[in-house]
């Protein structure tokens, strides 16, 4: 823990707020242009004895949920919240994944016209898709719609039409996968902000499929990152593609693209598809 620099980055962060900033009143005798550190103290829910401590750089050692509850009140950006963990000596927790579909990721999606993609949130809910994927994978899932349901790893436990587009003999790996990577996603998502979505998933899901529980309970472990899928269409047959993730800094979304694999004849099938 660098005490004084944390003392120093606190000072800093107070003094660039003005009270209107998080909605208290200046009041007509003001001395400082920032936050007065009783102010900062209310926001944080922390006595004042507590947080003057910390500004003076004293060796107060604060909790992972102090840092969390003096981020939320001193306004900071994701990059300033994981400094101020770093500066306590905390290891920065995984960030919340953006509700919106992440604009770098969209940018790359609308150029890959010559090969199916989609984006995905860490719990496999599509976001977006080009026409290529829609084409390829169907319209059975619901692309933009919240909540856990429209995960497609949810589907795939409780909707039987979620799997028709991959071979009988594909399925059992491909759940296992799934599960392996939805309790990495599950634990990291605990350890963020003890969320709820991920947690409400798996316990419907643990009542809802046999299958799920039984590959839930294995405890198996591992994010996907890349996978050879065969799928089955009904104009160009089964075509075995390679499949990509891109993810982005947080983990809280991916670009899955899929790719030909060398030696076969997928990059013709796919633009006969395209066309």
């Amino acid at each position: 823990m660098d005490a004084s620099e944390l003392a120093a980055f606190l000072h800093s962060r107070r003094d660039r707020l003005r009270p209107a900033d998080v909605g208290l009143t200046a009041g007509p005798r003001r001395r400082v242009p920032g936050l007065r550190r009783e102010e900062v103290a209310f926001l944080a829910n922390a006595s004042i004895d507590y947080y003057i401590e910390l500004e003076r750089g004293r060796g107060v050692q604060p909790s992972a949920q102090m840092l969390l509850a003096l981020a939320r009140a001193l306004r900071l950006t994701g990059d300033e919240r994981d400094h101020l963990f770093h500066l306590a000596g905390h290891p920065a927790p995984p960030r919340e994944p953006p509700r919106a579909t992440d604009p770098s990721l969209l940018t790359l999606l609308e150029r890959l016209d010559g090969t199916p993609a989609r984006i995905m949130t860490d719990l496999h809910q599509p976001l977006a898709q080009n026409r290529l994927a829609a084409e390829l994978l169907g319209e059975l899932d619901p692309v933009g719609e919240p909540g856990y349901t429209a995960s497609i790893v949810y589907r795939w436990f409780t909707d039987p039409s979620a799997r028709t587009v991959y071979p009988a003999e594909d399925h059992e790996r491909h759940a296992q996968s799934f599960v392996a990577d939805l309790r990495a996603v599950a634990a990291k998502r605990a350890l963020a902000r003890g969320d709820a979505e991920a947690e409400k998933m798996v316990a419907d899901l643990l009542d809802r499929s046999e299958e799920f529980t039984r590959l839930w309970q294995a405890r198996d472990v591992e994010v996907r990152r890349f996978d050879r899928k065969r799928f089955v269409h009904p104009a160009i047959g089964v075509i075995e593609l390679e499949c990509h993730h891109l993810f982005t800094e947080d983990g809280g979304q991916r670009l899955l693209w899929l790719a030909p694999v060398a030696g076969t004849d997928a990059a013709r099938r796919l633009a006969t598809l395209a066309t």
